[in-house]
């Protein structure tokens, strides 16, 4: 195993692979509301059962807004979704609505619940939601430690006890040692009260120059 020094970090931080250096991109003041608004209707879509009168009206409805907001389409890079870690999940639709509170070296950690929309069944959180919140977390916590930009190579997943639903719980994850361009990481996802309920083992690989 080698490991690499802080001055080899630094050195290599700009090192993105063939990812382009995105400039974050600022939210406006209404952004939040907005994508909290989109996330109730995903809560809503997946534990209503409607009429097919309002069906029809909800249809015409969201066929508007995505009208509405067709012709401010941009390429990758140049929306806010994803680049504001002031709103929950980032102000992403896609990432786990929670709140980054710890972003260090030492360890990443965020704060939050699993909504309706992501249930399982029996009131838990989908086995797979765990995955992507995990996934999400282990590139955060290589750009903390100061690392370049990974791809994930392996990601595996401990389900220690059921995940609940509308429960506040916390996840925090860490580069644990480093062989090269291999960081191997680790995370848990706890209640507030410290009980476990998932732990998660990942390898990271940093991305050769021009590698997608």
């Amino acid at each position: 195993m080698s490991e690499q020094t802080d001055s080899t970090v630094d050195a290599e931080y700009e090192h993105h692979g063939g990812f382009p250096v995105y400039t974050p991109v600022k939210a406006g003041p209404n952004f939040g509301r907005f994508v909290e608004a989109l996330r109730r209707l995903q809560d809503l879509a997946v534990s209503t059962h409607i009429p097919d009168d309002v069906v029809d009206r909800a249809i015409e409805q969201a066929e508007a807004l995505g009208d509405l907001l067709e012709p401010h389409v941009v390429p990758e890079g140049r929306s806010p979704a994803g680049f504001n870690v002031d709103l929950p999940g980032r102000g992403s639709l896609l990432m786990l609505p929670w709140m980054l509170e710890k972003f260090d070296a030492e360890s990443v950690r965020s704060r939050g619940t699993f909504r309706v929309y992501h249930r399982g069944g029996n009131s838990a959180a989908h086995g797979g939601t765990l995955p992507l919140l995990f996934d999400d977390l282990m590139g955060m916590v290589v750009h903390a430690a100061g690392h370049p930009i990974a791809r994930t190579a392996y990601l595996h997943v401990n389900y220690r006890k059921i995940t609940p639903l509308e429960t506040e719980l916390v996840v925090e994850g860490r580069v644990d040692r480093v062989d090269g361009r291999k960081l191997f990481c680790s995370a848990e996802l706890r209640e507030a009260d410290g009980t476990l309920l998932a732990d998660c083992e990942a390898l990271m690989v940093q991305l050769r120059p021009g590698q997608p």
